[in-house]
């Protein structure tokens, strides 16, 4: 078993790194943005660096959770069923993605991931206030848990973000109670992932638990922002962070064909 594989120096940006990525996870997701490039900049293998993110968003996810449910922002007795099936997706997904190429979602999640910054650009108001419910019970917890779930135990990237979006349009919340809620869901696929990679012996032990200590801090410091700043927080965080995730994944998926694009405009 690893317990550190990087340098000691390199801990002390890692942990960094880790606390800047549980800040923004816990507003807008997308914290896996900075993480992973880090754990694979430091020389992990992707692994190693997919296994350890799991186990360092665990610990953000945790604190921000812990910080809306004592705020009583999140009342669990009502989440019992998402919860359930958000886990049950997270490890049918987590299981899949060992099996099944990952190509046709990697060239899919961009477009997804702009539409749901234009629509949160796009429609000002959304979120302001509390607004009919559309799906109650099981129908709900399948969209909202088991499916979101499923994607973050096979992807993951953004998930924080799908998990706001279907409380916001589908259970009516307004946008700081639909990212609190977001955050326990988010938590529960983190550790039915994690539970996968450490059956897989993939962890890095000492290097995930240093970034574990400063997610969990920098996700306290975002969650209590998220009910100080409520909308006007939450929002342009969205957009920002979808923008970003959106132009990461192009880059990853077509890097070479827009590298030559622009050498061909200045050629």
């Amino acid at each position: 078993m690893d317990w550190f594989v990087v340098a000691p120096a390199l801990l002390g940006v890692l942990f960094l790194v880790a606390l800047l990525a549980g800040f923004i996870d816990s507003i807008a997701g997308g914290g896996g943005l900075l993480t992973v490039p880090a754990l694979l900049a430091v020389g992990m293998s992707p692994a190693q660096a997919l296994a350890t993110n799991k186990l360092q968003a665990v610990g953000g996810s945790f604190s921000a959770s812990l910080y809306f449910i004592r705020r009583k922002a999140v009342d669990l007795r009502e989440q019992k069923l998402n919860i359930a099936m958000t886990f049950i997706g997270s490890i049918t997904g987590a299981l899949l993605v060992q099996h099944v190429q990952a190509d046709i979602l990697r060239q899919l999640l961009p477009l997804l991931v702009i539409a749901i910054g234009l629509y949160f650009l796009l429609m000002p108001r959304l979120g302001e206030d509390d607004r009919l419910r559309r799906l109650h019970g099981l129908p709900f917890a399948l969209i909202a848990g088991g499916c979101v779930g499923f994607y973050d135990g096979f992807f993951g990237l953004g998930a924080g973000s799908f998990y706001a979006l279907a409380f916001v349009t589908l259970a009516g919340y307004n946008l700081a109670k639909s990212t609190a809620h977001a955050k326990v869901l988010n938590f529960t696929s983190n550790l039915g992932g994690l539970l996968l990679f450490m059956l897989g012996g993939k962890v890095v032990w000492g290097t995930g638990l240093v970034m574990l200590v400063g997610q969990i801090l920098g996700a306290r410091l975002g969650a209590r922002m998220v009910l100080s700043k409520g909308q006007t927080l939450i929002r342009p965080m969205i957009v920002i962070v979808s923008a970003v995730m959106s132009a990461k994944l192009l880059y990853d998926s077509h890097g070479a064909e827009i590298a030559a694009w622009f050498q061909s405009l200045v050629a």
